[in-house]
């Protein structure tokens, strides 16, 4: 039960009140159940086919936020500003890979080299926002090297750059927002010819133009599930590694225990529940882990754990 509260986003004091233990003993289960959960994913996350990959990264801070850190507590980096940084799969509802760090151009790599590992080699289509991290990142993860033709006469030799693959597609969504408001959105073909990134949307059983309405979409389930993500409260983390250790767990929750709306299928024949009188049962339900295949029922809390 406590496992299952924390996962809901309760908090620790919350939750220790709920069960009646010490809140410090609740603290000791969050680092045991986030590295269960890390490992659980890693195992069941490999060699998956993925055809359309959305990138997105949500804000939240560590003890204080940015603007408040001293000169002392800025250098050495513990708090202030953490970035979620998301790879989210809209067809199956799966978070294909996180990493929590800062806004940086290493952190975007780190998350591209964490989903290629967790691939089956086949090239997604991506969709982010237009943070230019994201296309850096994915060349430097897909990009195939190209050593220029070597320069007559002195002079040092061309360094080898590395080049985009004709199977990478990648677009980007562009927002123009006045006074904090978007006012117009627009799209911008930056890896791949527009023709193919036309063929690719026609080809998706979820998108119909370039967007990140999936990921922006679960960025919400993500603050709901975890407490520590929410916005203008006094429950935010304050330990970057208990954020990563709650995230997992959540994440693990949502992937197997908890039957995601989007991905119900409607059945061929309403099932009676209840006896006689009770409302016919018209969906089954299903969870991000079975949309993906990668287990074939709903889990319960003692599965996951």
């Amino acid at each position: 039960l406590g496992a299952k509260l924390l996962a809901e986003g309760l908090a620790i004091r919350a939750t220790a009140r709920i069960l009646q233990v010490d809140k410090d003993t609740v603290g000791q289960w969050v680092p045991r159940l986030g590295q269960h959960s890390l490992r659980l994913m890693a195992y069941y996350f490999r060699n998956l086919h993925i055809t359309e990959c959305q990138l997105d990264e949500l804000w939240t801070f560590v003890g204080k936020k940015e603007n408040h850190l001293d000169p002392v507590e800025q250098l050495l980096g513990v708090y202030g500003d953490a970035w979620i940084w998301i790879a989210f799969a809209p067809q199956c509802k799966l978070v294909l890979t996180w990493v929590v760090g800062k806004r940086t151009l290493s952190e975007a790599r780190g998350l591209i080299k964490r989903l290629k590992t967790s691939l089956d080699g086949h090239i997604p289509f991506f969709t982010s926002d237009d943070l230019a991290h994201y296309a850096d990142a994915l060349l430097d993860q897909y990009g195939e090297v190209c050593q220029p033709p070597k320069r007559s006469g002195p002079g040092r030799p061309l360094l080898p750059y590395k080049v985009p693959p004709e199977d990478l597609l990648y677009a980007v969504v562009v927002k123009r927002r006045e006074n904090g408001r978007v006012v117009e959105v627009a799209s911008e073909v930056v890896y791949g010819s527009p023709e193919r990134i036309a063929a690719a949307i026609d080809a998706s059983p979820v998108s119909t133009t370039i967007s990140t309405y999936g990921v922006e979409r679960n960025n919400l389930t993500i603050r709901q599930h975890s407490r520590r993500m929410g916005r203008k409260v006094n429950a935010f983390s304050k330990d970057r590694e208990y954020l990563k250790y709650q995230l997992a767990l959540a994440f693990a929750y949502y992937h197997f225990v908890v039957p995601h709306r989007g991905l119900r299928q409607r059945l061929d024949r309403p099932q009676p529940t209840n006896g006689p009188n009770g409302s016919p049962k018209k969906w089954l339900e299903r969870t991000p882990a079975m949309s993906a295949g990668l287990t074939d029922h709903i889990w319960t809390m003692d599965e996951l754990l």
